[in-house]
């Protein structure tokens, strides 16, 4: 199974042979550093929403109920859907889901495994800048080989009230969903150093899965080893094209799925590249798109 740090796994149960998840669209009062809220929109509580995990072939069905002022959509990016579940109101047969009510998704999974993600398709510029994204993850029933598997989403904000430079102090913090100047920046809904590390141990091989949904690029970096990208956007990369590397770009809509092993003990950062983007608020210190790989006995 996947592990996405800072964020759950979304449930479901079973019926008639259909798996049954359920998300909620809602405003979400997200901490993104001790003490420090952003007033956002997500799902079940959280930015990002939980973390979908599904199998080939599975028949899934997910009700989409909507709790926020306005109506939406989810679209499952990367997925092979029928046009109706695909979730564009604007252009599809797809429905809008209005304020108060629901929507059931339902389809099989036909994608081979790899990462995808979710997020609206109703007023973009708005709902997906104030955070409705969420990890949509098909597993391998035969996979063996991967010691640890770890999602990690970047996200880009705008925190009304902060003069850049200054120190962000605690407080509830309204977003500017149409900004295009950024201040804080986050994986899995976490600035550093809320960020939670990823434990490791020598000998694993580590699967990092990386997604971005929003305006901006993050050139994520690893410290101390090289990996090989391994797939792109859920699409397996064959062996012999392989890249090996140690900074790989997310482009806005992308997912890239790499792998390395453990062989270099110590405490390393992964990190995005863009100097603006590890910092929060441009204050001094690591901030922001950071965290960490941890060796443990």
């Amino acid at each position: 199974m996947v592990t996405t740090p800072d964020i759950p796994a979304l449930e479901y149960s079973f019926r008639n042979g259909i798996k049954f998840f359920e998300l909620v669209a809602e405003p979400v009062s997200q901490e993104i550093l001790p003490g420090v809220f952003i007033k956002g929109w997500g799902y079940n509580g959280s930015i990002p929403g939980p973390t979908i995990q599904v199998y080939p072939d599975d028949y899934i069905s997910i009700r989409v109920i909507n709790h926020l002022p306005e109506s939406t959509s989810i679209h499952w990016h990367g997925l092979d859907v029928p046009n109706v579940m695909d979730g564009v109101p604007d252009v599809e047969a797809s429905p809008r889901i209005e304020s108060g009510h629901y929507y059931d998704y339902h389809f099989r999974i036909t994608n081979p495994p790899g990462t995808h993600m979710y997020h609206s398709h109703v007023n973009v510029a708005k709902q997906d800048m104030l955070g409705l994204l969420g990890g949509f993850v098909i597993l391998d029933p035969k996979e063996r080989h991967i010691n640890k598997d770890y999602l990690m989403l970047m996200q880009e904000w705008s925190l009304d009230g902060l003069e850049k430079g200054e120190k962000v102090e605690p407080g509830q913090y309204d977003l500017k969903p149409f900004a295009m100047d950024f201040n804080m920046f986050t994986i899995n809904g976490k600035c550093f150093p809320s960020t939670s590390p990823m434990p490791i141990k020598y000998g694993d091989i580590v699967r990092l899965r990386l997604g971005a949904i929003q305006i901006n690029h993050h050139p994520m970096h690893i410290h101390g080893h090289q990996f090989l990208v391994e797939k792109a956007d859920g699409n397996p990369i064959p062996d012999h094209n392989r890249l090996l590397k140690n900074t790989i770009l997310v482009a806005a809509g992308e997912t890239w799925d790499v792998l390395f092993k453990a062989y270099n003990p110590g405490v390393w950062p992964f990190h995005c590249h863009i100097s603006h983007h590890i910092s929060n608020n441009l204050t001094d210190g690591a901030g922001g798109m950071f965290t960490t790989l941890v060796y443990t006995s």
